[in-house]
């Protein structure tokens, strides 16, 4: 088992991969690592320089103002536009319909509490479906980074033949869960892909009485 601890430069872009497309101060990075700003200055400007010297790198460090984030570079901005564009082609995946159930049923949200439900890092997934239409931001949470809160949009309604966010089918009874259900992913998932299958088997309904 490896116990090598992560040196002070993996600790900060750990900080900035995490914190996503939002970014994260540098009062925050301070704050969370423990070392001083001047410190974190010093290797936020050994990680820009260590990304524009790597040509095998895609990443590259941005800032606005004291908050900082990870990108990738210019250059692969054909290739990262396909990749967004091509699963628009294909049905939602597990992750996708997962990131966008939690929305559906807890919004408005911000991405960190998304990824506190499901454990795992939705930076991804969230521009997916954005891309598609089905969520968008609307506005921000008044705390600590403004993180951007995220709904579903009309086309969610369209995507599921809802007519209202009330038409969603209803979660399990509070009372019949404890702390740890109420933070699973596959509670809000498991909802959403009944009304999923309901569409489906509308649809296909439809198609044989058309047929």
């Amino acid at each position: 088992m490896n116990n090598i601890e992560p040196t002070n430069l993996a600790k900060i872009e750990g900080l900035l991969f995490i914190s996503g497309d939002e970014g994260i101060t540098l009062g925050d990075l301070s704050k969370i690592s423990g070392f001083m700003k001047p410190a974190v200055l010093g290797l936020l400007q050994q990680l820009k320089t260590k990304y524009e010297n790597d040509t095998g790198s895609a990443l590259v460090l941005l800032n606005s103002g004291d908050t900082y984030r990870l990108a990738t570079k210019h250059e692969l901005s054909l290739v990262i536009k396909h990749y967004f564009e091509v699963p628009l082609t294909i049905p939602l995946t597990r992750a996708l319909l997962e990131v966008l159930a939690i929305v559906a049923y807890r919004q408005p949200i911000t991405r960190l509490e998304i990824d506190d439900i499901r454990g795992v890092q939705s930076s991804g997934s969230l521009q997916k479906l954005m891309v598609r239409g089905l969520i968008d931001t609307h506005g921000r949470l008044d705390a600590p980074g403004r993180p951007f809160l995220y709904v579903t949009t009309d086309s969610f309604l369209d995507y599921f033949g809802l007519s209202s966010l009330k038409d969603l089918p209803p979660l399990a009874k509070q009372e019949d869960l404890d702390l740890d259900d109420m933070n699973n992913g596959d509670l809000f998932l498991e909802a959403l892909q009944a009304r999923q299958k309901q569409q489906e088997e509308e649809n296909g309904t439809s198609t044989k009485s058309n047929g």
